[in-house]
């Protein structure tokens, strides 16, 4: 077994490395404050390929493989995890649903601007009364001759309110199975269309730098032919593209709790109490060690669930296993830091202080821990 990155997946994490702590370091604290999208740094993650990375060249992407959007993921949320989900939405919840499941059509006319960042696309499958339980969708879709008329409301979706916003896939019940059961469908919406309002971004206590707003539809019209993928397996689809999304969670989780121990490397060596550097007492160089040991094990075991992947061999038992590893490695990594760091780890101007209010999302969105633990137990046979 061998875990040394090939030589342009190195190519890649160096250079994403490099302008997380050129291009977004300097200026995001500034954005985060004042909860503006960053536009600018977007522009340039689209210039450098970094939203086509899994997208073929065909459509305008770079022909790479999903786990190098997870090392670029990494290497951004080591600087700041607002950008880092801006890309990983864009792409693993934004193009994705129409790569793996659009129609020769949809992709040509979509994906080229997805891929280039120029443009955003959103899912929106969460809705305010079903939370992990996607299933208890409530928005509908009717079909009026070659339309769709669409009604509900959702609830959390990232990237749907930006100036650069395309389009926004749907989850929708279309019908009715036997059984009673939902027909769940999968739907674009572009953006701009009549009768889709979007609210204003909600006050959030991290990822300020993020869009995340509620969508309401009220009879929202669009061509039947905006269908993605067959009808009634929009359920499938998601669960399927939710498995992809935990492992760039996981990558993300990773990259926040290995920029804690950045962080706390770095002021151990620089603060100073009773006549010594914090480094050298013990109490907080075991702590950064374990903050070590909690970002190198969950990143293993991302690892394990991007090779699985890329093998096409089922990966959703490892995918949860990272997801809640990683989530948990960051939200634990980032109360670690807060107390290395004393009094400053508490203001906001210091990177740890973010860092404290992104991770528990973590735990939280695209499954939270309690779901992974679910899918663990079921793909053990419990």
């Amino acid at each position: 077994m061998d875990l040394t990155l090939s030589e342009e997946h190195e190519a890649l994490r160096a250079t994403v490395e490099d302008f997380a702590r050129k291009e977004v370091a300097p200026v995001i604290g500034d954005l985060y404050e004042r909860e503006e999208f960053p536009y600018e740094i977007v522009a340039k993650m689209g210039a450098m390929g970094l939203f086509g990375l899994p997208v073929s060249e065909e459509y305008g992407g770079m022909g790479g493989d999903y786990f190098a959007l997870c090392l670029a993921l990494e290497e951004l949320a080591r600087v700041d995890s607002s950008v880092a989900i801006t890309l990983e939405a864009g792409v693993s919840l934004g193009a994705m649903p129409i790569y793996r499941f659009g129609t020769e059509e949809q992709k040509r006319e979509w994906l080229p601007a997805l891929a280039a960042g120029e443009k955003l696309g959103a899912f929106g499958l969460t809705e305010a009364g079903g939370g992990s339980d996607a299933g208890a969708t409530r928005t509908t879709a009717r079909l009026d001759g070659d339309e769709w008329v669409i009604n509900g409301s959702k609830a959390f979706i990232t990237n749907s309110g930006t100036d650069i916003t395309s389009v926004i896939t749907v989850t929708a019940i279309t019908g009715e199975r036997d059984g009673g059961k939902k027909e769940i469908s999968a739907i674009m919406v572009p953006a701009g269309t009549p009768g889709l309002r979007v609210a204003k971004p909600y006050s959030k206590v991290g990822w300020c730098s993020s869009d995340t707003r509620e969508l309401f539809f009220d009879d929202v019209r669009v061509p039947a032919a905006n269908l993605v993928g067959e009808r009634g397996r929009g359920y499938a689809q998601f669960l399927s593209i939710l498995d992809e999304g935990r492992v760039a969670i996981a990558a993300l989780s990773v990259g926040l709790a290995q920029g804690c121990v950045d962080e706390s490397v770095r002021y151990a060596h620089e603060r100073e109490a009773f006549g010594q550097k914090i480094g050298n007492y013990q109490a907080v160089a075991f702590m950064i060690a374990d903050m070590e040991v909690r970002a190198h094990t969950a990143r293993l075991a991302y690892y394990a669930a991007a090779a699985k992947m890329l093998k096409g061999e089922p990966f959703k038992k490892e995918a949860a296993i990272a997801k809640l590893v990683s989530s948990n490695a960051a939200m634990d990594n980032a109360r670690a830091a807060t107390q290395v760091f004393g009094g400053y780890g508490f203001m906001n101007e210091y990177p740890v202080g973010r860092f404290y209010r992104d991770a528990k999302i973590l735990e939280i969105g695209e499954g939270t821990s309690e779901v992974q633990r679910m899918l663990i137990a079921r793909q053990l046979g419990l």
